[in-house]
């Protein structure tokens, strides 16, 4: 099949024109790089068809044929779709079912076709799904805190979605799957290659229980611009996007940028202000990202209005707190050291006599004060406000 100006390529043309659109897309995935807008727009003009046809034959478009005939005739969807197939994986096309119309925000932009390995119906579970991305060279602060926020959000009930990389993406992952969640990895690559190749058993686990993705067939290799283009995949796909750990010129700012363009919300976990590592995800917290520290915080960004809120934060409870604003003001008016007449403590305070008597009377019930000859006294180890007195 080396004769791309000849009946090779011709021959391809006849058997698509015979074919089904999932075939003819299994093709397209093959031969276009994902993300091409150019492809995009003659897909949309022409159908998927009619870009087949003008990259198989000299005109209309000499320059589509020179630069993707060659891959054309390289390709055999039927040989791909039987591969995906014999690995539990499938390939779905915008009209299935199946497919998260969420993709469809991207426009031209959206993918013409997802091979996808795993479980049934990805798009029932991408419509609780959360993307957490950020640095491949993650400190352990950030590993810790995307496994725990990943393991927290599956409990709740929510889809991880995430890039399979090194770093904060493996640890989401991770998380997830620690707690028996869902998970989802959109790769570069094609859905039967491990890359990167130490996360293979990783990869299995996600593909037995959730759905490993990819845009391009299977066999395809990643490289620089996949990893780039596949990062508006997980921003659209998804109910928001949370970045934890990101360098300025991190690409999980990419998804970041793309989830922003898409009016989904853009989250941001903070780090030391020393970390470089730390910085890009500063950078879009000032850009005006919202700060999120928890799942809670996750899930009340991206949930449902007015349902899915995230407790109030409240500080550390204090047997003191439970004294009201008179009992306070007349353990404030006592001196750290020394003793205080009732009377003293009452100008001080502000409070009739009946008043000091009462609250010194509950505040010595409760340990705090001291009944002495001349007067009243702190009993030192009481805690007040959170620290000894």
């Amino acid at each position: 099949m080396s004769n791309i100006n000849g009946v090779d390529a011709v021959g391809i043309l006849e058997r698509m024109r015979t074919a089904d659109e999932r075939t003819q897309r299994a093709l397209l995935s093959a031969v276009a790089e994902p993300g091409d807008l150019k492809i995009a727009q003659l897909v949309e003009e022409h159908g998927v068809l009619g870009v087949i046809e003008r990259i198989a034959l000299p005109d209309p478009m000499p320059e589509l044929h020179a630069r993707l005939s060659a891959r054309l005739v390289k390709t055999d969807p039927d040989n791909d779709l039987e591969r995906v197939q014999l690995l539990g994986g499938r390939l779905i096309i915008p009209g299935d079912l199946e497919w998260p119309s969420q993709l469809n925000d991207l426009g031209g932009a959206a993918p013409w076709a997802l091979w996808v390995r795993g479980a049934a119906d990805l798009r029932l579970a991408m419509l609780r799904s959360v993307a957490i991305v950020g640095a491949r060279a993650c400190t352990p602060y950030g590993a810790r805190v995307a496994s725990e926020m990943a393991s927290d959000l599956a409990l709740a009930g929510w889809m991880i979605v995430s890039g399979g990389a090194f770093g904060i993406d493996a640890a989401a992952h991770r998380g997830a799957l620690a707690a028996d969640g869902l998970t989802a990895a959109v790769l570069a690559c094609g859905v039967d290659v491990a890359y990167p190749p130490r996360n293979e058993s990783m990869f299995e686990h996600i593909a037995a229980g959730g759905w490993l993705i990819s845009e391009v067939a299977p066999g395809a290799v990643p490289h620089r611009a996949r990893f780039l283009v596949r990062n508006r995949v997980i921003a659209a796909i998804t109910r928001g996007t949370v970045v934890i750990e990101a360098a300025v010129r991190s690409g999980s700012l990419a998804t970041a940028r793309a989830a922003l363009e898409l009016d989904r919300p853009v989250l941001g976990t903070p780090g030391p202000v020393t970390s470089p590592l730390s910085s890009g995800v500063h950078q879009i917290l000032r850009n005006g990202a919202l700060l999120v520290t928890c799942a809670a915080e996750v899930i009340e960004a991206v949930g449902e209005l007015g349902h899915d809120l995230a407790p109030v934060p409240v500080g550390q409870q204090l047997h003191l707190d439970q004294f009201d604003s008179i009992t306070r003001a007349v353990l404030d008016a006592l001196p750290s050291r020394g003793v205080m007449s009732s009377s003293d403590v009452g100008r001080c305070a502000g409070v009739s006599a009946n008043e000091v008597l009462v609250s010194l009377t509950r505040l010595e019930l409760e340990g705090v004060v001291r009944r002495q000859d001349a007067g009243w006294s702190i009993v030192r180890r009481a805690v007040i406000g959170g620290a000894p007195r």
